[in-house]
């Protein structure tokens, strides 16, 4: 099966996000951290959001990080911890796709891409062990799949690379566990795609109530969560208007009514 990192690894290892020399010691200190992604399957497909925030330590170290990218037609990917080697490893993941595609004319399954996601994290153990870990969410519309409200799947993974299929919605970053509390409440199966928008505003909005890592809607600078979606019609992202729209009723009815 045609592989670009084995390429990469055979003819310029040193150039894999793992395998770069570093010195011994605690590192995470040192480089930006990224956080809150989530993910929801709505009726039509599949839907990723996260915040915008990237800190380093107590400081704010980037305002408008993306965190959250297409890793091919019908797929979603992101990731939270280093930032630096998270972006990294996404721009390779998606010329791996993409050299796939190229090679073999058609597309990777969906279970294919989550396995070699897989190997990318196994590849960063080294540098995860030091402090530098990465731990992407990875989300898709299953072309192989029939039933109407399930083609929609999500995967999260374990430092060593342990792929894990999700149901319905899933979180990962330091405000995840306060997401998934929200998506837990608010998700209903078969959701339209303004509903699930809302709903993934509304968890990353509580997740940066209590997370100092997660940034939340910056009305002032008119900052919002990145928020893609997958299905039948391929990958698009939400205008950043109609993720304003949603952000400002969710602060509005929170002032209302503060907890």
């Amino acid at each position: 099966m045609p592989s670009f990192s084995d390429f990469l690894r055979s003819a310029a290892p040193d150039l894999l996000p793992g395998r770069r020399p570093l010195p011994p010691g605690q590192l995470g200190d040192l480089a930006p951290h990224a956080t809150t992604i989530v993910a929801a399957t709505y009726g039509d497909g599949v839907l990723m959001a996260g915040d915008r925030r990237a800190t380093m330590g107590n400081m704010i170290a980037q305002r408008d990080i993306e965190k959250v990218s297409a890793a091919d037609a019908y797929s979603l990917v992101g990731f939270a911890g280093t930032a630096g080697i998270g972006i990294e490893m996404i721009r390779l993941f998606q010329l791996e796709l993409e050299h796939y595609e190229k090679i073999e004319l058609t597309l990777l399954t969906l279970d294919g891409k989550a396995n070699r996601l897989a190997s990318m994290i196994r590849g960063n153990l080294a540098a995860a062990m030091q402090g530098l870990a990465v731990l992407p969410l990875f989300a898709g519309f299953d072309l192989d799949g029939s039933a109407p409200g399930t083609a929609g799947r999500i995967f999260s993974y374990d430092v060593t690379g342990g792929p894990y299929e999700e149901h319905n919605f899933a979180g990962i970053g330091s405000g995840s566990i306060f997401a998934r509390g929200a998506l837990k409440k608010l998700w209903r199966p078969r959701m339209t795609r303004p509903e699930v928008v809302r709903v993934a505003v509304e968890a990353l909005y509580d997740a940066a109530d209590d997370d100092s890592a997660t940034g939340g809607p910056d009305l002032v600078r008119r900052i919002f969560p990145v928020i893609m979606v997958a299905d039948a019609e391929g990958v698009r992202r939400i205008p950043d208007d109609e993720v304003a729209t949603f952000a400002e009723e969710i602060v509005v009815e929170r002032t209302a009514n503060p907890i």
